[in-house]
């Protein structure tokens, strides 16, 4: 079907022994359309300096990935509802705690998606559940996964539909 690559590039530094743990988790993460992203362990997991708190961590591309992959089908499934979609935030949160194994894992991930709508044809709420329904059933990485992914939509007057 189709394959995707990335390059993830490490090196210790002269001055860093790297036996004794002292040796910085910064990396980077390389695509094949150029873009270099800024990489390092979470200062949750690698306390500060050996981690970078400025880069991206694995577990908050694990929660952008999701919310992207969820994101890109509403997309697709509400222009061809003939809706209108002019903004899309989506405040997503991932819990890391043991799951039921007792192996550290990222349980639950919650997309938050607020979506402004053109005003030409506005979906009811109705509408938007089951959009977001329908795209989380058709996202490749929520099918990829083993982690609970919850949408809790963020309503117009703030209020989250259940």
């Amino acid at each position: 079907m189709a394959e995707y690559f990335s390059k993830v590039v490490w090196q210790r530094q002269p001055e860093e022994n790297f036996i004794d743990k002292k040796y910085s988790r910064g990396h980077q993460w390389e695509f094949d359309g150029g873009v270099v992203v800024p990489a390092s362990a979470s200062p949750h997991i690698v306390p500060l300096p050996y981690s970078v708190e400025e880069n991206v961590d694995p577990e908050e591309a694990f929660v952008a990935s999701l919310s992207s992959c969820h994101m890109l089908f509403f997309l697709d499934l509400a222009s061809r509802e003939s809706f209108v979609v002019d903004q899309y935030i989506d405040n997503a949160i991932g819990r890391m705690e043991k799951g039921n194994d007792g192996k550290i894992m990222v349980t639950k991930v919650t997309l938050r998606p607020e979506i402004t709508f053109g005003l030409s044809k506005l979906p009811s709420r109705e509408q938007i559940e089951k959009l977001h329904h329908r795209a989380h059933d058709l996202c490749f990485i929520a099918n990829s996964v083993k982690t609970e992914v919850v949408t809790e939509p963020v309503f117009a007057n703030g209020s989250q539909s259940t």
